[in-house]
């Protein structure tokens, strides 16, 4: 299966930061069984981030998995999940569900992060903070499921446990 990542930020864009969170979240995905063929960066811009998304869920050989990292917060600037609500087809609010209320139990500033994780075409795509410490952590919170998901996507035979 095969994966591409993508991290939003102004910071790294602009190479005022390295891409800590884009690096943790693709050797999860490797480490998941998941070839990262793809990484990119663009700046906290909504139509940065839909073309970014829409192209790799649109192409003809379209990866099974997008992880997007970055512009979940609060802040300004912070336009990542009004951007994919735009690009998803449809949503999957368990993950992020999941994601946040894990995060809850460490901290409560876990209810600030605004995570829209879903589906385009036959691609999962899930959001993540900025934080790589909180990549870390919630990528083993939703890996359990990815392969099961993207195996429903594909209309490929799955086990329902």
């Amino acid at each position: 299966m095969r994966a591409c990542v993508l991290t939003v930020s102004d910071g790294v864009f602009h190479g005022a930061r390295e891409d800590g969170s884009g690096d943790l979240l693709a050797a999860k995905a490797e480490a998941a069984g998941f070839s990262v063929v793809e990484r990119a960066v663009v700046p906290d811009e909504a139509a940065e981030i839909v073309a970014r998304v829409a192209g790799w869920c649109d192409a003809a050989d379209a990866v099974e998995l997008v992880l997007v990292t970055g512009g979940t917060g609060f802040a300004p600037r912070d336009v990542t999940p009004e951007a994919l609500r735009g690009a998803l087809e449809r949503l999957a609010p368990g993950l992020d569900e999941a994601m946040r209320a894990f995060s809850m139990r460490a901290k409560p500033h876990g209810m600030l992060s605004r995570g829209a994780s879903g589906i385009r075409g036959r691609t999962l795509v899930v959001s993540f903070p900025g934080s790589p410490r909180a990549c870390d952590e919630l990528f083993d919170v939703v890996e359990p499921v990815l392969a099961h998901a993207v195996g429903l996507l594909r209309s490929e035979p799955t086990e329902h446990l």
